[in-house]
């Protein structure tokens, strides 16, 4: 059998025009896509990767959300965030950037999620789906 070369960059903008022509679609029918993301803390590479979605969000015209916060908020301040935006119907996506401080349970704050909103697909119902074929 023969290798077949994959040319990712060329994948990578087709996916991007793709994404973008869908946003255009949607938000020509008055419903702009919208995503949420939250960061906690200051980690340097953590704060790039969400600049890089933000960013990436902007090109396609998808709408975004950043919100930080110090590494101070507790975890109780974080899942209040979390249920806000899973019933904000002009959020269609969350994304917590992992990691999270120490006092805050990761897989609380992931379970925390809407499975419909879960954009990383780590919510148990996402990655179970995923495992069994489903969308």
């Amino acid at each position: 059998m023969t290798a077949q070369l994959i040319d990712g960059l060329a994948l990578a903008k087709a996916t991007r025009a793709d994404v973008a022509a869908r946003a255009a679609a949607l938000t020509a029918q008055g419903r702009q896509p919208g995503l949420a993301v939250i960061l906690v803390g200051d980690n340097p590479a953590s704060q790039v990767y969400v600049r890089n979605k933000v960013k990436a969000c902007e090109e396609a015209g998808i709408r975004s959300v950043l919100e930080t916060y110090d590494a101070t908020l507790t975890e109780a301040e974080l899942l209040a965030r979390v249920d806000a935006l899973n019933n904000d119907p002009t959020i269609h996506g969350i994304l917590v950037q992992l990691p999270l401080p120490p006092h805050i349970d990761d897989h609380k704050v992931i379970e925390a999620i809407s499975p419909a909103k879960d954009v990383d697909g780590f919510h148990i119902a996402s990655a179970g789906a995923l495992v069994v074929g489903e969308p």
